[in-house]
């Protein structure tokens, strides 16, 4: 808890998330969001968007549940930093805004939500167990019927950053930082933690929650920021447009720095 409150308080995730790469990642899965709120809309037989219970797990600054509350969803929001909370509260919206740890949602009541995003504790929960653990708490708060929607960081987007990239592939096999398969350990500074598609079939397996599809949101983008950032505006949004076609394709979503399980509480 100590390392990721004092992460945050030297990390501006919402600037991250206004920056070319970030705008993708945050449009296609806001578009994905939107699509998955219609559909709640349309099995509960919702008239009024108020009517339509949210939550946003690891919220940060409410990058995702401000303007979805401002949309006239109603929102409830938990994060674990004060200091990302207090941005949150500061942007005066109706969000429900409350401290609170992925690991024990204890303030909120079983079977609340229509749809839970869980956009960032899966970053930074370091085990499998932590993570499982994370997910058995979403699915406890969310209504049956209802959907999950979770963010990973992805392992093969890891080793190219942090072996090639970085030129860090002597340093991270003499510290055994990378499995014989390649799969990398964070080494105990580390904040993220990183997972395959196995791995996240394990966890929904384990926890016992259906997946309705897996996507990338973000795809090829955080490779190749540089040239991101050199495309005007209407080569820009030719990427976007890209992304939004492709982002479901599973030849793409293992190698992505993202992904987004959507997740069905049966």
């Amino acid at each position: 808890m100590g390392k990721i409150e004092d992460f945050y308080n030297k990390f501006n995730e919402e600037k991250r998330l206004d920056t070319r790469h970030g705008q993708i990642e945050f449009r296609v899965t806001m578009k994905y969001v939107h699509d998955y709120l219609d559909r709640v809309m349309s099995e509960r037989g919702f008239t009024d968007k108020s009517q339509l219970q949210l939550l946003d797990i690891g919220a940060a600054t409410g990058r995702y549940s401000v303007p979805l509350c401002e949309e006239g969803y109603s929102v409830t929001a938990v994060e674990l930093v004060k200091y990302n909370l207090g941005i949150l509260k500061k942007k005066n919206s109706n969000v429900t805004a409350i401290q609170g740890n992925a690991l024990k949602l204890k303030k909120l009541a079983d079977e609340t939500f229509d749809l839970t995003l869980l956009f960032g504790p899966m970053y930074h929960l370091m085990t499998a167990e932590e993570k499982m653990q994370a997910l058995r708490e979403a699915k406890r708060v969310t209504k049956k019927g209802g959907y999950i929607l979770v963010a990973y960081i992805m392992n093969e987007y890891a080793f190219v950053i942090r072996a090639i990239q970085e030129n860090m592939i002597h340093e991270s096999i003499e510290k055994g930082l990378l499995t014989e398969d390649f799969h990398v350990i964070p080494n105990e500074d580390s904040v993220y933690d990183f997972v395959r598609i196995e791995d996240i079939d394990r966890f929904n397996s384990e926890v016992g929650l259906a997946r309705e599809k897996i996507i990338s949101p973000d795809g090829p983008a955080n490779y190749i920021r540089p040239f991101v950032n050199k495309l005007d505006d209407e080569g820009f949004e030719y990427l976007v447009k890209y992304q939004l076609a492709t982002a479901e394709r599973m030849d793409i979503i293992g190698a992505a720095a993202h992904t987004v399980d959507i997740l069905r509480k049966m």
